[in-house]
């Protein structure tokens, strides 16, 4: 039975971290009035070019550095849309997921030679135990199954409550996303926030796709966020806008979808794969159908701002 604690606690952490990094970049971007509904779309892009990068340096660090660059430039690109040309949020996100699953499907093809999905990298970031407590029963076996991504997304809570509540780029942030006209008054510059905020959003969220493949299966295959993004949004709301919120539904998250891996050592074999695989998704319906209407949303969020308007 410690086995199986052990292993259903260690999934959901693993399957936790990719969903804590997006939804605390989706966090950031809708706390200062732009909704990333291209988090997708942006793990997409983090999840391959982490691949990309290590496959050519063969250093899966330069691999996690070419994950986050290609989220800023992907997060630059919704950013000049949303705030400069105040472009629809939601159009504009499922445009960049469309256009990410495309461009990636297209850069396999032109670089491995084949559609679908690369080659396994030879370096990737794989689970080590920590020597200090590695011989400690229980927590030395639970370790030993944790990648530096589980850790570092633990570090990326703490930093981002930090941020959010006890610096004063955090409370501009907050008021940029409640009242962005009080706020200009004030001589805080709108879109030089939202734009800060949106690049920390692209960041996350490529860092997040560089732990599904570089820190998991060491390859890209198509589809193979299958809906991270948009559970991560999930989270956010669920977790009220708020890191330590959104951290505790994505564990929640995480736990629906170890459930499923632990399926037959917890006798849920006789549920249909089909099934066991959905769990993760209705619980996030469940979730928001039961919390959404407790959740009150940024007031400026999803609105674009233009300074010029009386």
């Amino acid at each position: 039975m410690t086995v199986i604690i052990i292993g259903i606690i260690a999934a959901t952490l693993r399957l936790a971290t990719p969903l804590i990094f997006a939804s605390l970049g989706g966090m950031f971007s809708e706390r200062a009035g732009v909704v990333n509904i291209a988090l997708e779309g942006i793990m997409i892009n983090g999840a391959f070019f982490s691949i990309l990068a290590t496959k050519y340096t063969g250093m899966p660090f330069i691999g996690i550095l070419g994950a986050i660059i290609s989220g800023i430039i992907v997060a630059l690109l919704l950013a000049y849309f949303a705030i400069n040309l105040k472009s629809n949020q939601v159009v504009v996100g499922t445009a960049i997921n469309l256009l990410s699953a495309s461009f990636t499907a297209y850069l396999i093809e032109l670089v491995w030679g084949r559609p679908g999905q690369t080659d396994a990298v030879a370096n990737a970031i794989s689970a080590k135990p920590i020597p200090i407590i590695e011989k400690i029963p229980f927590l030395g076996d639970l370790t030993s199954q944790l990648t530096l991504f589980v850790y570092l997304a633990f570090i990326a809570v703490a930093v981002s409550y930090y941020v959010m509540y006890k610096t004063p780029f955090g409370l501009r942030l907050r008021s940029v996303g409640e009242h962005p006209r009080a706020a200009d008054t004030v001589g805080i510059n709108v879109y030089k926030i939202r734009y800060k905020c949106v690049l920390i959003s692209g960041a996350l969220a490529g860092l997040a796709g560089a732990t599904i493949s570089l820190g998991g299966v060491r390859s890209f295959r198509e589809g193979m966020t299958a809906g991270r993004g948009f559970i991560a949004l999930a989270a956010v709301i669920f977790g009220k806008w708020h890191p330590v919120g959104a951290m505790l539904a994505c564990l929640f998250f995480g736990f629906t979808e170890a459930l499923k891996i632990q399926s037959s050592s917890l006798g849920l074999g006789f549920l249909s794969n089909e099934f066991l695989a959905a769990i993760p998704y209705i619980a996030t319906i469940l979730a928001l159908a039961g919390f959404v209407g407790k959740s009150i949303a940024p007031a400026a969020s999803g609105k674009s701002y233009d300074k010029g308007e009386k």
